[in-house]
């Protein structure tokens, strides 16, 4: 489905969904390799031996893991300039191997700019859901989008 949505396209208590996207766990190593090298999500024996009881996914993979799945929805392409930055971002449960991702957005407030006529913002709560439907993170993402031309 094409979206291409616009800062007018954004109503409080609209909902939306995204598709979802498993992870493997050569994924999952190779992100934390890179960028999260913590025990609990390179190394099998430790993993294994910590609180989670095997291995799990950086929490920052499942983030932006998230910001993909919504952008390939097409929730906010067309209009994005960017964003100020995230409020309230938790990670409520571990993402394992062969979890599959999926969010669910809902739009929390929408406010046109006082001093720049072609946008405004748009606060939007996300709930990242594992296959279960279980929420693995929460987070707010405050949108600064174009309005439609």
């Amino acid at each position: 489905m094409v979206r291409d949505l616009w800062f007018e396209d954004f109503i409080p208590g609209q909902r939306f969904e995204t598709a979802g996207c498993t992870l493997s766990e050569a994924q999952i190593l190779a992100f934390a390799w890179d960028h999260d090298p913590q025990p609990f999500h390179i190394d099998k024996i430790a993993a294994e031996a910590s609180p989670y009881g095997g291995i799990i996914a950086s929490g920052f993979q499942t983030l932006l893991i998230s910001f993909r799945l919504i952008y390939q929805e097409r929730i906010i392409n067309a209009a994005s300039l960017g964003s100020p930055g995230l409020d309230e971002l938790r990670w409520l449960r571990p993402v394992r191997p062969g979890d599959t991702l999926k969010v669910a957005g809902e739009v929390l407030e929408s406010r046109a700019s006082a001093s720049r006529p072609d946008r405004g913002t748009v606060r939007i709560a996300y709930t990242v859901l594992n296959q279960a439907h279980e929420p693995v993170m929460t987070y707010q993402a405050l949108h600064i989008l174009r309005r439609r031309p």
